[in-house]
């Protein structure tokens, strides 16, 4: 009789074993369609919230390709200039040729970072010179002051007004 009930025992154990099987392959095949039915759902409704923004903005013109940080530089305008010297405005490293974008002003050390038409940007710290006889001498909250020579001082501000003058201060 154990010989029997051992027999009738291994048969349920592999009878259990096949439908375990057969129902994880469900729930597999269950869990796959799901994932496909919000999957579609998802991309329908990516699709109907890519309408709606379309629809609400409409025709509306292409934003230009310019810096914003560069202001009217980009654009090649220079009228912020006070005080014009031709044969500065030739050189390429001549401060007519930038525009003052930063300040930064330290306990031991400080810097002013200038701009030019390119969107290059040059940081220069106190007594560093920009070009040869360009010298940055003082900075203030508004202004950055350069010597260009004896007794000469270039001021550039944030409206990029440069004035030529004797006196720095």
């Amino acid at each position: 009789m154990g010989f029997k009930k051992l027999i009738i025992f291994s048969f349920i154990a592999i009878l259990s074993v096949f439908n375990s099987y057969a129902d994880n392959h469900d729930t597999e095949q269950n869990i796959i369609e799901k994932a496909k039915e919000i999957n579609q759902k998802v991309k329908e409704k990516q699709a109907n919230q890519q309408a709606n923004i379309s629809s609400e903005i409409g025709q509306e013109e292409p934003l230009p390709l310019n810096d914003p940080f560069v202001g009217d530089a980009s654009l090649g305008g220079s009228a912020g200039v006070v005080i014009t010297n031709s044969s500065e405005e030739r050189e390429e490293m001549s401060l007519f040729n930038f525009k003052l974008v930063g300040i930064m002003n330290g306990e031991y050390e400080s810097y002013v970072s200038l701009i030019n038409a390119t969107g290059e940007i040059v940081t220069l710290q106190m007594n560093e010179e920009l070009s040869p006889g360009i010298r940055l001498v003082d900075l203030r909250p508004e202004k950055a002051i350069f010597e260009k020579g004896d007794n000469s001082f270039l001021v550039i501000n944030f409206k990029n007004q440069i004035r030529e003058t004797s006196e720095p201060f």
